[in-house]
């Protein structure tokens, strides 16, 4: 963090009566669909100066967008699939060393030298797999790629942990030896 930004937070209490920490507090009690409504409500409604403002929101969103931010949005009202996700996080984490894994807004995607899976809870009841097995036939369980498009070439519908099994860690070593 660069000097000028660590004395902002650090007179925020005084020039803004607020810490960053409470400042955080108040704009999550609301929900703004753009960076500038955040600014604007903290300027009318909190008297905040401009240059404040769009700070306290930069911060808000930074932290709102971290890993384990996003990966915890996706699951919530789908709580019952997070044991599911730690179970292929845990497959897939024992495939290599060199596993990336990247948590976006709604989905989470396992990189290599390229991407070679894709978890995303698809429904309350289930998580969709995305693997990139090019030339690989489909099968009952082993589908196309459908929602995730040229992402991925297979899907592998989750419902249950029992399923994180030995067939699906072939298909996503497979993929995973295919992207070095």
């Amino acid at each position: 963090m660069d000097e000028a930004l660590k004395t902002m937070i650090n007179n925020m209490p005084e020039k803004t009566g607020k810490s960053l920490e409470e400042w955080k507090v108040v704009l999550n009690s609301k929900s703004f669909a753009k960076h500038s409504e955040g600014v604007n409500f903290l300027k009318t409604e909190h008297g905040v100066t401009h240059g404040f403002a769009n700070t306290i929101v930069t911060l808000s969103k930074e932290e709102n967008n971290a890993p384990e931010h996003l990966v915890t949005s996706q699951y919530e009202g789908k709580e019952n699939l997070f044991p599911i996700y730690e179970a292929m996080i845990q497959m897939i984490q024992e495939l290599g060393e060199d596993v990336i894994v990247t948590p976006k807004k709604g989905s989470v995607s396992m990189i290599r030298k390229k991407q070679f899976a894709l978890i995303k809870p698809a429904t309350k009841t289930r998580i969709d797999l995305g693997l990139k097995l090019v030339g690989k036939e489909l099968t009952a369980r082993l589908q196309n790629s459908g929602p995730f498009g040229t992402m991925c070439t297979h899907r592998v519908q989750i419902e249950s942990v029992d399923q994180v099994d030995s067939e699906l860690k072939a298909w996503l070593r497979e993929a995973y030896e295919k992207a070095k």
